[in-house]
């Protein structure tokens, strides 16, 4: 249960980061090695900015707060909250109907063990390493592609770090 209440703690300190009138919610279903299926629930602050705006696009961005669980077959399941800038790429007019874009990331995450799967992370502090693709329709959803990389970079001497790949979607308020 200290597990639980400290993953809470987190998650209830970084939710004041994100005003609810504001704030973007996305859910994501993903998968790792091993058979682990990965469900996320995130919320997502756009920056407001945009720069090297022009016809053929813009580069902006948000912050997002995610709860992922990760359910695996064979080894105990894992808890993880994760917190991230996120940068953005939108091909197109920004108030087009469909806006394709990419993105990417690199954040920080905390898991409720030091091991995932069959993998030793060394730690339960890593970094979030993102990279994806999608399209915003009609300027409130959002659906995406991403690539979530998983490690502790180099601070223990156990460096396994995983992997988890997801379809996502996202509602802009």
């Amino acid at each position: 249960m200290k597990k639980c209440s400290g993953a809470s703690f987190l998650f209830f300190l970084l939710l004041p980061l994100f005003p609810a009138h504001s704030a973007d919610v996305g859910f994501a279903l993903g998968h790792s090695a091993n058979n682990t299926t990965t469900y996320r629930f995130s919320v997502q602050q756009p920056w407001g900015l945009s720069w090297f705006e022009s016809d053929s696009g813009r580069l902006t961005g948000y912050w997002t707060a995610a709860y992922t669980y990760w359910e695996s077959k064979h080894t105990v399941n894992t808890h993880s909250l994760s917190a991230s800038p996120v940068l953005t790429y939108e091909f197109g007019a920004s108030d087009a109907n469909c806006v394709p874009f990419i993105e990417a990331g690199i954040g920080v995450m905390w898991f409720s063990r030091d091991k995932v799967e069959n993998r030793n992370l060394g730690s339960k502090f890593n970094f979030e390493n993102r990279i994806g693709f999608g399209v915003r329709l009609y300027e409130r959803h959002v659906v995406g592609v991403q690539a979530l990389h998983y490690s502790n970079a180099g601070s223990n001497h156990h460096n396994d770090g995983i992997e988890s790949y997801n379809i996502n979607y996202r509602y802009l308020f």
